[in-house]
């Protein structure tokens, strides 16, 4: 339910801000560690404001990471837990996990140079705020950091 919730949340911002800004969409790719969990993040957005170089972005994305399942082991390709033998559903065993978010960011841009903000994001049960900092690598192009509360995360930003 809840990732069903963060998902329609940034689909209706993204459905609102489409026909404001039909002109910009920005995706990003990121190298993250969250709540404790090292993985990568993608992620889309559509600006609803953008005035000079000031600008706020809803969008949705998702977060891979490796899960941790101490207590499961793979036997005779049945996942099983180790205390007590029984056998348990094979995600336990798979090591891998996807978390949906949503998120808005408020960014200021400095003329031809940095661009630095605060964003809020919805993971899992969780609301949680970062700053943000970027700067412009080639046309269209912004490599991207950050950091927040059990969150941290880099990468790059492509505008279309």
């Amino acid at each position: 339910m809840k990732y069903l919730l963060a998902g329609s949340l940034g689909a209706c911002a993204l459905a609102v801000a489409v026909p404001a800004t039909a002109a910009t969409v920005t995706a990003e790719a990121n190298v993250a560690r969250s709540e404790g969990d090292w993985g990568g993040e993608l992620a889309v957005g559509v600006p609803i404001i953008q005035d000079g170089g000031f600008s706020i972005t809803p969008g949705v994305g998702a977060f891979f990471h490796k899960r941790d399942h101490d207590g499961y082991d793979n036997q005779d390709s049945q996942c099983i837990r180790t205390s007590d033998g029984e056998q348990v559903s094979d995600g336990k065993c798979d090591n891998s996990g996807t978390k949906i978010f949503g998120k808005v960011e408020a960014m200021y841009k400095l003329p031809m140079s940095l661009s630095f903000g605060l964003g809020a994001r919805f993971i899992g049960n969780d609301l949680r705020g970062y700053g943000i900092v970027a700067m412009p690598l080639a046309p269209f192009i912004d490599v991207k950091g950050n950091i927040g509360d059990h969150y941290v995360a880099a990468g790059v930003q492509a505008k279309f």
